[in-house]
């Protein structure tokens, strides 16, 4: 146990996919793992381990935020020994991006002092582990999945009053906007770990199109689909 989650250290597999809604982890584990077994309910964070073709996978929400993404990377990585972690989750295009488009982050560039007041991490952008992201982009050609590369812009405000989402494109070559990556890749980065992050484009800031809240839950198949492939390389 750890101060956050309540599961049996056997109980995690090495290998966890994290978004952030935590109906999203009941739904993956319904409908894609075999033998699922709900591991966690501390504050209503349900997470579920279970197998994905014979291999051990751990589906395990984060709640939404850089805090809350902090906390629960670290305990996992720090107190149950995990090794990968690949959030699974959605984002605002600042781009021309297309609603369900897939992205593969290379970069997180933000606006937290998260990195700074954690472990004295010095800069406002992280990266994603390389070998981790050439697995998924590899798994992505082998099923024949589309997917776009780049940066995302990982912010600590979600109701950011006078976002200039162009500046942000212009100065940092950002795709878009979510709210956790920053948090887990430099946690992975202070504990030696591996971490990842795929989102779906589920909004835009160029047309008022956007995925339903259901949609967001369960409309994710094909970059789940990609993550658990990608989890069988590990």
């Amino acid at each position: 146990m750890s101060v956050h989650i309540e599961s049996k250290k056997d109980d995690v597999a090495s290998n966890v996919l994290m978004p952030g809604d935590p109906k999203r982890c009941e739904y993956i584990a319904k409908k894609f793992l075999s033998n699922a077994k709900l591991i966690n309910t501390v504050r209503g964070m349900t997470g579920y381990t279970g197998y994905y073709k014979s291999k051990k996978v751990t589906v395990f929400p984060s709640g939404m935020g850089i805090p809350s993404m902090g906390i629960y990377s670290y305990e996992l990585f720090k107190d149950y020994e995990v090794n990968n972690i690949i959030r699974i989750g959605t984002m605002g295009s600042y781009t021309n991006l297309n609603l369900k488009d897939i992205v593969l982050v290379t970069n997180s560039i933000t606006n937290s002092n998260f990195g700074r007041f954690l472990c004295n991490y010095p800069n406002n952008y992280i990266s994603a582990d390389a070998d981790l992201n050439s697995i998924i982009e590899k798994t992505a050609g082998d099923i024949n999945m589309k997917i776009c590369k780049g940066n995302i812009f990982s912010s600590d405000v979600f109701y950011e009053q006078n976002n200039n989402f162009k500046d942000k494109v212009e100065k940092f070559s950002v795709l878009g906007v979510e709210m956790e990556s920053f948090a887990l890749f430099t946690v992975a980065k202070m504990l030696g770990k591996r971490a990842a992050c795929l989102l779906m484009v589920s909004d835009s800031f160029n047309f008022p199109d956007k995925l339903s809240s259901k949609e967001r839950e369960q409309g994710l198949d094909d970059l789940i689909t990609l993550a658990l492939e990608a989890s069988l390389k590990l």
